[in-house]
């Protein structure tokens, strides 16, 4: 007897069992994307090729055969598979895919594949040992910087993933991502799966699968390729009336009608007609494969070998499975020689087993009693780590058994997440944690566990942080009170990022309230006045600006007992010289925001912005990614330099940002945030076209993390004030339109001001009424805060272009207001731009000269956009004198140095009709 198989023992044949029935569409369809990569008429671009359809239809049949077709071709061939017992071992997927072709690389090679990334994907990869925490995206970029230099050096390649529904989260997610780009690159990606993925990653199937330049789905196979395959198995003789009942109780499933041919060869029935009613049975019985059906067929040694294997999945180590399952070496080896008689392993390269067909693990795990299974996972979670494998792939195991209360088991927990969160595998890490609770901890260690279960979730889900950090505050044996200050500020973090920056404010507050005196209180005010800063809005503002100040003079009268007051609560004093200018320097950059704000001296406030800097360096305390303060504080640091035109000091502070957090792998929310201050930067010094890349970079990122975010706020805000800046007016409202730019506004305050940009908008769309309240209601607000700065904020000035032609005197007192205050703060930009926008309102000499004078403070900042709509406005205000056409082409270079488009244009314009007079 021969049993038609296939690369998978689904019946469908192939490879060495013959041709595959009635999947010759699907083969052709593979060798035609693999010509387009790699033949000589082709594209030299990859495509994406999925297959679906239900369990033992053949799809990895047909996987088998692409990657033949691959390989014939020349193609470097990454090749994994899925397992249902392990989708909670993070990149596991990736591992398989790119850890054999990446170890085989050495010296400069390797280096430059991996170029500034090997400290963030080498742990993903398992190459190399895991640091501190990584973002998922991060580590998610890294992959795709390494996958194409391996391209580069490798190509053409085919990136081919079987059982895809079953790869963990973490692969699964940067599949995703890399599938969009990869059409750029020499690739083929060919995925193939079940319709089973799990409710978490149904939006990332379906992105993948839409996304597909060839779908093909499976179907059953047909009356005549069934008889085919009956006949192969049982011999020529098989009746029609046979096959055909056959087909009818599989309904054409390969792998059913294999199964159910070797349960006929087995029980020798005859294939003839007479026979037919017993195939109904024997294919329920092929089916179900309950505890009574292994037994009977491989008998109790055997079985126990095979729930061994089933845990462990694919890749299966024959020593470590006979370990789990208390085998000797002998007993194993006579089990593996059984399991492979009967079709359930097959042995692959390196001396590993596998599973003939994915469903035959998966009966043979389900035929385990729920307490032998349990046991058995707590073997194999022990043994797992005894054998090297790490905590990482033995946690997965620890996650099956069944509470009892072990310290052990929650240290190794505990150590398990963080080993997650090393790797960028947060969702895996909390996995671990919420066990770790249910075993449970100790009473005293209860708050610690949930503590770490907030925090895991900081960088990707601010309300799980938020709940947990909730109830490890509130556990009635708490946290040490350095961890419980700790505690308050990230939980402040987590609501400030969800939008609740009132609530992160008080959070502060009123813990403080509760601190003895000491650096974790001050540390918790400080708090307080930080994150009170950021609210839009502030019924006591210069209440709480004064606040600030009698706080710094506080702080500065209490410095020299601060050792004595950290001693108290176990602080060395070199700790507390460090814990106390730690906190001088985050209320010194908080004084020069609130002054910047104002719209005060801009001498005060960078007096102020110096002394954070010792040496010109960030220190320690208030680096990117120190995680005491956050990047808020050196983001408003840099903010405020801009501000007062020392773009020197905020290019510096921006650039190390940028590359703190691509070297760090934070390629979240915290590198959004450093290309939205770098476009800021960028806009500020009239690099537009610059600006616009930076800034659809960190719009790109915050639409990853999700609308309504601070981040996506700003983004969008800056870019529509670029893009109309670049004289495209309509992309800038359509921009605004698309991501709901308008009332309600968030509670955070926005870069720039979203009410005076709102309204600066409708202007531009010729809606002045529409305009003309909302920038009133933005300046009520904003003067009632006693924000006056007119970079920030330049509401008075649109104001005034809004109401000029029916208010006339009126514009011109709010102009001239603006200008009063842009005067206080002795920043050039400022005062300049004021003063144009000033011109606006005025006509004739007095329009000219308040231009003139805008010019002259403009020709001495940064601001080169400003500078050159300043020109272009002087000159046309100059009209026929002589002045005018010079003035005109040192406008029109400038807008068109700048990118300034649409200026450049008018510039132009002008310039001919003066020359032509």
């Amino acid at each position: 007897m021969a049993v038609a198989r296939g690369g998978d023992g689904d019946g469908v044949a192939g490879g060495d069992g013959g041709p595959l029935h009635e999947r010759e569409s699907e083969i052709r369809s593979a060798r035609q994307a693999v010509r387009a990569l790699t033949g000589p008429g082709g594209t030299g671009h990859g495509e994406l090729l999925v297959y679906t359809g239900a369990a033992g239809l053949g799809k990895t049949a047909v996987l088998t055969e692409v990657r033949r077709e691959a390989r014939r071709a020349g193609c470097t061939v990454l090749f994994a598979r899925g397992g249902e017992r392990q989708r909670h071992e993070p990149f596991r997927v990736v591992r398989q895919l790119v850890r054999p072709v990446l170890t085989a690389l050495a010296g400069e090679e390797r280096a430059r594949v991996f170029g500034p990334w090997e400290d963030i994907v080498g742990p993903a990869v398992g190459l190399q040992p895991p640091g501190g925490q990584l973002d998922p995206q991060g580590v998610r970029d890294g992959l795709d910087f390494v996958l194409t230099g391996l391209v580069q050096r490798r190509s053409p390649v085919a990136v081919i993933v079987d059982d895809l529904h079953w790869a963990d989260p973490e692969s699964l997610a940067w599949l995703a991502s890399f599938a969009v780009g990869a059409r750029e690159l020499p690739v083929l990606l060919v995925l193939a799966c079940r319709d089973e993925f799990p409710d978490d990653a149904l939006a990332l199937q379906r992105g993948l699968v839409g996304r597909a330049d060839r779908r093909h789905e499976l179907r059953p196979l047909r009356p005549a390729s069934v008889a085919r395959l009956v006949r192969a198995a049982l011999g020529a003789g098989a009746e029609d009336a046979f096959c055909r009942h056959v087909w009818a109780v599989t309904a054409g499933n390969p792998y059913e009608t294999t199964a159910l041919l070797r349960e006929v060869a087995g029980q020798r029935l005859d294939p003839i007609e007479e026979s037919a009613s017993q195939l109904r049975e024997l294919a329920a019985g092929t089916r179900g494969m309950t505890l009574r059906h292994w037994l009977d067929r491989i008998g109790p040694t055997a079985v126990r070998f095979a729930w061994a294997a089933s845990m462990l999945g694919t890749d299966i180590r024959p020593d470590l499975a006979a370990v789990i399952c208390a085998q000797g070496p002998e007993t194993a080896a006579e089990s593996v020689r059984e399991l492979r008689r009967h079709g359930v392993l097959v042995a692959t390269a390196g001396g590993r087993l596998e599973f003939v067909h994915p469903l035959i693990a998966t009966s043979v795990y389900r035929s385990m009693p729920a307490a032998t299974r349990t046991g058995m996972h707590g073997v194999a979670a022990v043994e797992t780590e005894n054998a090297g494998l790490g905590l990482l792939t033995a946690s997965r195991h620890l996650l099956e058994t069944l509470p009892e209360g072990d310290p052990a088991i929650v240290a190794k927990l505990r150590q398990a997440a963080r080993e997650h969160l090393a790797i960028g595998a947060p969702e895996a890490a909390q996995r671990c944690l919420r066990r770790a609770i249910s075993e449970p901890p100790a009473a005293p260690d209860r708050a610690e566990v949930l503590y770490e279960l907030g925090c895991s979730a900081l960088l990707t889900d601010p309300a799980t942080t938020v709940n947990q950090l909730r109830l490890a505050l509130a556990d009635p044996y708490g946290l040490s009170p350095e961890r419980r200050i700790d505690a308050i500020f990230r939980l402040a973090q987590a609501l400030a990022h969800s939008n609740r920056l009132g609530d992160a404010a008080a959070v502060c507050a009123d813990e403080a309230a509760r601190t003895p005196p000491g650096p974790g209180r001050l540390r918790l005010e400080v708090a307080h006045f930080m994150f009170a800063a950021f609210q839009s809005e502030d019924p006591d503002g210069p209440g709480r600006s004064r606040r600030l100040a009698e706080f710094d003079r506080m702080l500065a009268t209490v410095g020299l007992a601060f050792s004595d007051l950290a001693a108290g609560g176990g602080t060395s004093p070199e700790e507390a010289v460090f814990e106390h200018t730690g906190l001088a320097h985050a209320v010194a950059v908080l004084r020069c925001w609130d002054l910047t704000l104002r719209g005060a001296d801009r001498e005060e406030a960078i007096a102020l912005a110096d002394s954070a800097l010792p040496g010109g360096r960030l220190p320690r305390s208030l680096g990117w990614t120190n995680t005491v303060w956050g990047f808020e504080l050196p983001g408003i640091l840099g903010i405020s330099y801009l501000y007062a035109d020392r773009v020197d000091r905020a290019e510096e502070l921006f650039t190390e940002a940028v590359r703190a957090y691509e070297v760090a792998g934070w390629s979240g929310g915290h590198l959004g945030f450093a290309y939205l201050l770098t476009g800021m930067l960028r806009f500020r010094c009239g690099a537009l076209a610059d600006a616009e890349d930076y800034l659809r970079r960190a719009l790109r990122i915050a639409e990853r993390i999700g609308p309504g975010v601070p981040l996506h706020w700003d983004a969008v805000g800056a870019l529509a004030e670029t893009l109309a800046a670049r004289g495209r007016v309509p992309e800038a409202l359509e921009l605004a339109r698309e991501h709901a730019f308008g009332p309600p506004y968030p509670t955070v305050m926005v870069l720039p001001d979203a009410p005076t940009l709102y309204g600066r908008l409708l202007l531009a769309r010729g809606d002045t009424a529409g305009a003309t309240a909302a920038l009133t209601a933005a300046g009520e607000a904003l003067d009632a805060r006693g924000w006056r700065n007119t970079v920030w904020a330049p509401w008075l000035g649109h104001l005034a272009r809004a109401i000029a032609p029916d208010q006339p005197d009126r514009a011109r007192d709010l102009a001239e207001e603006a200008v009063r205050r842009a005067r206080a703060t002795g920043t050039d930009s400022a005062i300049g731009s004021t003063l144009r926008l000033c011109a606006a309102v005025h006509e004739g000499p007095r329009a000219a000269d308040l231009l003139t004078q805008a010019v002259r403070h403009l020709e001495r900042s940064p601001a080169r956009y400003e500078h050159a709509l300043a020109l272009v406005d002087l000159g046309e205000s100059l009209g026929p004198a002589p002045a005018a056409r010079t003035t005109l082409a040192r406008g029109l270079e400038l807008a068109a140095h700048c990118g300034a488009e649409a200026l450049a244009t008018r510039a132009g314009i002008l310039l001919q009709t003066v020359a032509t007079g």
